[in-house]
């Protein structure tokens, strides 16, 4: 089997803050295949934001990554200098953020901003704008020689979303980074731009991490998943498989919350932890129905239970 696109290894980072130090990853072990699509789920405040930023290296100037790696092509991003991760962002790895139009610069046209991602790069001139104008066609928006003069607040949600994936995908990324794309977009917005995005990933044989809460989102566009919990990866594996047989309780826990026709809504107990004090061991042993004393004690270790299915328990050895 060829190693991973992207590996993340016990992957630690911290904020520094006047209340203390929120200790918001703990250890996350991730990785994302060749051609793969891979959701990363979970509750806000989870830790897939900072896990996507510190790919990227693009954390607050308060966040220190205490230990781990950051595997992309066996390189370890955490150890290249910053003139490296800048030929590397956009290139090699491209990002779409949560909020299209927080994301584009008010002041500047869309065609500058589309022109100034190749620029970075070294790709100027008319091969540049026809490079832009050939993407806006591609993620179907209409009339791009005319989109290319108009400014980020004339267009609808949905509209700076295509052109923010435009821009993502100009230089053929190895890897997509996907944050939330379709949670500012009503329903029938949503579903093209998940459409759009998969078909072409598809067709660039681009790899996707596609952070979402949402977990109808997740089975709809993913080959696998990984669930988040509290700053920690507690289940992975191919979608079918988390979904029909979840293994971790917080897994079972979230489909369960899920409503569904005919079946009593249940509900996970308790709170989320703060994670300026998170509990010992197990971050989620509070709140879980099967509860053990280990579990208070000892912090379970992501285990492979069987091919391509791991989970961060003890109920599966995870000691």
């Amino acid at each position: 089997m060829s190693s991973p696109l992207l590996e993340v290894r016990d992957l630690i980072v911290h904020f520094y803050t006047r209340e203390g130090v929120v200790k918001a990853l703990d250890g996350v072990m991730l990785s994302v295949g060749r051609g793969e699509i891979v959701s990363l789920v979970g509750e806000t405040g989870s830790g897939k934001t900072v896990t996507a930023l510190s790919i990227m290296r693009l954390l607050d100037h308060n966040a220190r990554i205490v230990r781990g790696e950051v595997l992309f092509e066996g390189r370890n991003l955490l150890q290249l200098s910053e003139e490296e991760m800048r030929r590397i962002r956009g290139r090699e790895i491209s990002m779409i953020f949560q909020e299209p139009k927080s994301a584009l610069n008010p002041v500047l046209t869309v065609g500058f901003q589309l022109r100034e991602a190749l620029e970075a790069h070294g790709e100027e001139g008319e091969a540049a704008l026809e490079k832009v104008l050939s993407m806006l066609r591609r993620v179907g928006l209409p009339d791009p020689e005319r989109l290319v003069n108009r400014y980020p607040h004339e267009l609808s949600g949905g509209m700076a979303q295509r052109v923010m994936i435009a821009m993502a995908l100009l230089m053929r990324p190895k890897l997509l980074i996907a944050d939330e794309p379709t949670s500012a977009l009503d329903v029938t917005v949503q579903a093209q731009i998940l459409e759009l995005i998969q078909s072409l990933v598809r067709e660039m044989n681009t790899s996707v991490l596609f952070i979402t809460h949402d977990l109808g989102v997740a089975a709809e566009i993913s080959d696998r998943i990984a669930v988040m919990y509290a700053g920690v990866v507690v289940e992975q594996g191919n979608v079918y498989d988390v979904f029909e047989e979840p293994l971790h309780p917080y897994t079972r826990g979230l489909l369960a919350a899920i409503p569904r026709p005919g079946r009593e809504l249940m509900a996970i107990e308790g709170e989320v932890p703060s994670l300026l004090n998170p509990p010992s061991g197990c971050r989620f042993h509070p709140r879980c129905p099967a509860v053990m004393e280990v579990c208070k004690r000892v912090k379970p270790r992501l285990v492979e239970v069987e091919p391509g299915r791991l989970v961060a328990c003890h109920l599966y050895g995870g000691e």
